[in-house]
């Protein structure tokens, strides 16, 4: 009993520390697993072991680590299996021929580099007990291997899904994976053996196994299929026939003498891809084996991981040539043999880059090859070591290679011809639609202040991804997930009055795993004139301009306004807080948009200015804004000017009770101010009885009126902005 509550705090801790480490390099854009793997060497003797042995053999003893074992093997057997299953044979179908070369060459020169060290690392960190042939097959695989789930992840989050280099990088790491794991499955056949001629019974059992699996496996597998369709759901009977012949195919590959995860992803590989099989297999296995086992392996992998050992200067020198090696056997091979098929430079060294991607798979090498005897602590360590090199620097490499914002200027949709052939500038609205409750309302908001066939809106959906290996981030899912959510935003756009702007919407779809600095990237790509965003209260906090909207409203490079829907179905009556600042400007310049676009609208300027000013006196911009409009507009502005001791906010709020619409700018005169940690005061957005739209300039050279006067008043507006 005391052994089992132990392994249950061991398993506690772990799960914690995964966690914490995990979202702190999402947080610098590193794959999740990076922090994962650093979190079980955290625990292990590199760190908590040096910092305190005795609160390490209290927590970790010898005695727990079988325990922990075992659970990282289920956590690996089924982990594999989810591999399996999202390995997709459309993967296997695109530019094929240049992959397989491709895949090959960045598997055969990385290994055949490695079988050269292993000449000569063998005598320094191996014995007379393990073969030579078993050790350089080891260290080749280790070598040559690509992480699938990890380079998947990376390709969806910078949305490379659908281009050519990503379906070429998903292709040959497909190829890869495949030959790899064979290349594994004879290294650990010639270990057991310890011969190759020794191995040729289980390499033949092995293929006979396989064959087996791809024909009858496969067509028992359609039968399942079947019941899918016609039940529409996976029973938990079902589900247990599966997990049963999961584990059955795993005990085959051990008997036959390979290893357990090969029958695993043997499985997982020969089942039907029927798309809601595939999602609905992978939900329900995924939540617990990724968040509960599988942290469970890296922490066991941790306390195998002793950075102590590399105690010497020439040892971190052996170890940096282990990393060097194995980063320029998969560039090296990858890039050139990319070359020779006819891909240009920029493509070839990124698709190299997304190669050298190691990650987990990579640990699942090494703890096999430790298991068995034929890599040593020593080894293991500089090759974990290389691991988490080799998966870290992919990220930041690929980003200098094939940069986010060429991706993302290849991505944007072309504009409505109707638009593009117009010579005028084009005035764009990008809408971020995140929540379905306040869709139309934003997109009715935008059609209002554009106005005119010149303008276009966008809106954007954002889908976030949270987690690295979980169903919703293969590139196959996202794929769906894109054209679901697009199909989702041509219905509401349908739905858009007057019918004649509907052609000017284009929705922009997008993979992301930061929503603002997507957001704000994309509005630069796009040459976004503004971004209104729906207001968002976070879960923690009452302020309404919190979370994701508040950074958009901090960090995006263009004008921001932020749309608090007060359920108002008309845009009649407008009101705007002015009070002598740039972003009250802002406010202005959407309102008399909005007048102008619209002949039965009224405007009221509420007019605070400062006290040392003439009571009388008309803001430069204010002034200047106004006498550019026809009289006709005019007409249709009143201009408050209250008390001077009058409470600017109070007063808002009362002139807000007979309006449709209210804008404000984030200023102190409207109790709109960025407080401490990005916080906004936000009394005028609790109590307005409209519906508010606040505003954040952040340019003052863009007009948002000039595209709506004629072509005089354009230039005298534009020298205006000059002289500010």
């Amino acid at each position: 009993m005391q052994i089992a509550i132990l392994v249950l705090v061991q398993v506690l801790i772990v799960i914690a520390l995964s966690r914490i480490m995990g979202v702190g390099c999402r947080a610098i854009k590193q794959p999740l697993v990076i922090g994962e793997i650093i979190a079980g060497i955290m625990l292990g003797p590199s760190l908590l072991g040096l910092i305190s042995p005795a609160t390490a053999n209290f927590l970790f003893p010898e005695s727990t680590l079988p325990f922990l074992n075992v659970l990282s093997e289920i956590g690996l057997i089924f982990f594999m299996f989810l591999i399996g299953l999202e390995l997709n044979p459309k993967y296997l179908k695109g530019q094929l021929n240049v992959a397989i070369l491709t895949s090959h060459v960045s598997i055969i020169v990385p290994f055949s580099l490695g079988s050269l060290l292993a000449l000569f690392l063998y005598p320094l960190v191996s014995n007379s007990s393990v073969s030579f042939t078993a050790f350089a097959l080891f260290l080749g695989a280790a070598m040559s291997i690509t992480a699938f789930p990890v380079l998947a992840r990376i390709i969806t989050e910078n949305n490379l899904q659908g281009t050519k280099l990503g379906t070429l990088a998903l292709t040959c790491a497909a190829v890869d994976d495949v030959t790899a794991w064979c290349l594994l499955a004879l290294a650990i056949a010639v270990t057991r053996t310890n011969s190759v001629a020794g191995a040729f019974p289980t390499i033949i059992e092995a293929l006979i196994y396989i064959a087996f699996m791809v024909t009858v496996g496969r067509w028992f597998l359609q039968k399942l299929v079947v019941h899918y369709r016609r039940k529409g759901r996976l029973s938990q009977l079902v589900l247990a026939g599966i997990y049963m012949a999961v584990v059955t195919s795993a005990l085959i590959t051990e008997l036959i003498g390979i290893h357990l995860i090969f029958g695993a992803f043997l499985l997982g590989a020969v089942m039907p891809k029927h798309a809601g099989l595939v999602r609905e297999l992978a939900e329900k296995t995924e939540d617990f084996v990724l968040i509960f086992l599988l942290p469970v392996f890296f922490a066991f992998s941790g306390l195998r991981t002793q950075i102590g050992l590399l105690d010497r200067p020439e040892l971190w020198l052996l170890c940096g040539a282990v990393v060097a090696i194995a980063i320029i056997g998969k560039y090296a091979g990858t890039y050139v043999a990319a070359r020779v098929s006819g891909i240009e430079k920029r493509d070839a060294s990124a698709l190299a880059w997304l190669m050298n991607t190691r990650g987990l798979t990579e640990l699942i090498v090494l703890n096999i090859g430790l298991s068995y005897g034929v890599i040593s602590p020593l080894l293991f360590t500089m090759l974990v070591i290389m691991a988490l090199v080799t998966t870290f620097m992919t990220s930041p490499l690929l980003e200098l290679t094939y940069p986010k914002e060429k991706i993302r200027l290849d991505l944007i949709e072309e504009q409505p011809e109707e638009v593009a052939a117009k010579p005028s500038p084009v005035y764009k609205i990008l809408v971020p639609v995140a929540n379905p409750m306040t869709q139309q309302s934003l997109l009715n908001l935008a059609v209002a202040i554009a106005g005119n066939l010149s303008a276009v809106i966008h809106p954007l959906s954002l889908i976030e991804l949270e987690e690295d290996y979980f169903f919703q981030s293969t590139p196959d899912e996202a794929e769906r997930l894109i054209r679901q959510r697009r199909e989702e935003l041509e219905a509401l756009i349908e739905t858009l009055e007057p019918p004649e702007m509907r052609k000017n919407v284009a929705p922009i779809v997008r993979i992301a795993n930061d929503v603002a600095r997507e957001t704000a990237n994309i509005a630069i790509a796009d040459n976004a004139s503004l971004i209104i965003v729906g207001w968002h209260r976070s879960t923690f906090s009452m302020n309404q301009l919190g979370g994701r909207v508040g950074k958009i409203l901090n960090t995006s490079p263009v004008d921001v306004a932020v749309f608090i829907d007060n359920r108002q179905q008309k845009l009649d009556s407008l009101l705007v807080a002015h009070s002598d600042n740039i972003h009250d400007d802002l406010a202005l310049s959407l309102a008399l948009r909005l007048l102008i676009n619209n002949p039965n609208r009224t405007l009221k300027i509420l007019r605070f200015t400062k006290a040392q000013q003439e009571t009388n006196e008309l803001g430069y911009e204010l002034r200047n804004m106004l006498e550019l409009l026809p009289q006709e507009v005019r007409s249709r502005i009143e201009i408050i000017k209250p008390q001077e001791e009058a409470d600017p906010i109070r007063t808002a709020i009362r002139e807000s009770r007979n309006t449709d619409l209210t804008i404000a700018g984030t200023s102190p005169a409207w109790g709109i101010e960025r407080q401490t940690l990005g916080r906004y005061t936000d009394r005028l957005s609790q109590e307005c009885h409209s519906s508010l739209l606040i505003t954040r300039r952040y340019s003052r050279v863009i007009s948002h009126i000039s595209s709506l006067v004629n072509p005089e008043q354009n230039t005298l507006l534009s020298r205006s902005n000059d002289k500010q």
